[in-house]
């Protein structure tokens, strides 16, 4: 499955009332798509707030964005979770949508081991035909799945790809080791040049909601041996890449995101509790940034 180079970790638009806002979803895939040249879109993922969408909430989202999308971009559910079977019962429902692959993330706050990664990650592969990319965010789940388990999944025929938050020295690690074919992502945005520069193959992206196009061009620059004018754009993106985090101090994604969307206007409604929607002077520093 090629899932291209920019891959956009899609937010989920919600209304006055806290509900899927559909009108708004569907505007937000036609413009990540054609005005910021995403080759595929992550929906349900922690960008979309997939901790507080219920599963018939996902499941009519997968369906809805597929058929939006129209083969426009490959459509890569989040389907992981803590939980072995739900995550399987989420992936055979996403499968049953017509979507094209599946995320899966490392299991968080119930800590398992490496053998119990893999076990998590192999039992889910099984149980669907469809490709499947890891996510491995620490900071998030506390536990971090090495290098060797990784590798170890890699070798499963379905397992396709690594969505990658740890260190560039695990990325570079994991390059050096993965089968042909096994492709590894960058998952910060701040880290998508150093990550090509040691052999990653492109990014997925929560900042390509604003700067997608640019973004695009960098990794387009580089892989074609510009890498000047590939530093000069991912220079250029820098500070929108660090400010949608931290404006100066860290803000839980997908907050600032969504305010920026609004400040583009493209309106995409707030966020669930527990997260919070952006203050006032928040937003008029991030507006400033993005200007």
């Amino acid at each position: 499955m090629e899932f291209g180079r920019l891959i956009t970790a899609m937010v989920t638009p919600f209304d006055a009332d806290g509900a899927i806002d559909w009108d708004a979803t569907g505007r937000l895939i036609d413009y990540l798509i054609e005005e910021q040249q995403s080759d595929s879109l992550v929906v349900s993922g922690t960008t979309g707030e997939s901790p507080t969408l219920t599963d018939a909430e996902k499941a009519a989202l997968f369906k809805f964005v597929v058929e939006r999308a129209n083969g426009r971009s490959k459509i890569i559910a989040g389907t992981g979770s803590n939980d072995t079977a739900h995550s399987i019962h989420l992936t055979q429902v996403a499968e049953q949508c017509g979507v094209d692959g599946i995320l899966l993330v490392v299991p968080y706050y119930n800590r398992p081991s490496q053998e119990g990664l893999y076990r998590h990650f192999k039992v889910i592969a099984e149980a669907t035909k469809l490709p499947v990319m890891l996510y491995n965010v620490p900071s998030r789940t506390v536990v971090s799945m090495s290098v060797e388990t990784t590798l170890r999944l890699a070798e499963l025929p379905n397992i396709v790809a690594t969505k990658e938050c740890a260190s560039t020295d695990q990325v570079t690690q994991l390059v050096a080791g993965a089968p042909e074919g096994f492709r590894v992502y960058s998952g910060d945005d701040s880290a998508a040049l150093p990550v090509l520069s040691v052999g990653g193959y492109g990014l997925v992206s929560v900042a390509s909601h604003v700067v997608g196009s640019e973004l695009k061009r960098m990794i387009t620059a580089y892989t074609n041996g510009n890498v000047v004018e590939a530093a000069q754009l991912h220079g250029k993106c820098h500070p929108i890449l660090k400010g949608l985090f931290e404006l100066p101090y860290a803000i839980p994604n997908p907050v600032l995101v969504k305010a920026a969307l609004a400040i583009r206007g493209l309106p995409v409604g707030g966020v669930r509790l527990p997260l919070v929607d952006a203050t006032a002077e928040e937003t008029a520093a991030l507006k400033q940034l993005l200007q």
